[in-house]
């Protein structure tokens, strides 16, 4: 048993500490927006954050996350989060999505990097690039993607 603080609720998952944490979330817990896309953390599509940073779920054993906080595209938005709120309606102005596939991913890369910039100011087109440079999305909807990063860190800052 892996006690793991998922979302903000205590959650204990009962399966071998090596399993990988995307197949905790969505077999163990029903937390199903965490997508697998290539299983060896390249593609980004399973992001969620550990304490606010990005992390591949695909290749992050459970056991190595005890006394972590794990957020999910489920809580994205939860509790009135005000960037995930940004970051959601940006997404929905730019019509980011096509097949939608890496899309939890994209915008859970999106959300730590805007709550890693300074309240008041907004990254630069090499800072997104950056922090999005790890997902990556077979539509080819990049430019959107950035153009919604930008637009929501205009409307945080």
């Amino acid at each position: 048993m892996t006690k793991l603080n998922i979302n903000g609720r205590e959650r204990t998952v009962d399966a071998d500490p090596d399993t990988p944490l995307l197949w905790a979330l969505r077999d163990n817990l029903g937390l199903t927006g965490t997508k697998f896309g290539c299983g060896i953390a390249l593609c980004g599509t399973c992001t969620v954050l550990m304490d606010g940073r990005p992390i591949r779920a695909c290749t992050t054993p459970i056991s190595a996350l005890e006394g972590s906080r794990i957020t999910t595209i489920e809580a994205a938005t939860a509790d009135g989060d005000a960037v995930g709120a940004a970051v959601q309606a940006a997404w929905i102005r730019h019509d980011v999505a096509q097949c939608g596939y890496c899309q939890s991913g994209q915008i859970m890369s999106a959300i730590a990097l805007l709550k890693s910039v300074p309240r008041g100011s907004t990254p630069s087109a090499a800072d997104i690039d950056a922090a999005m440079a790890g997902n990556l999305c077979r539509c080819g909807t990049y430019a959107r993607i950035r153009a919604a990063v930008a637009d929501a860190a205009r409307a945080l800052a």
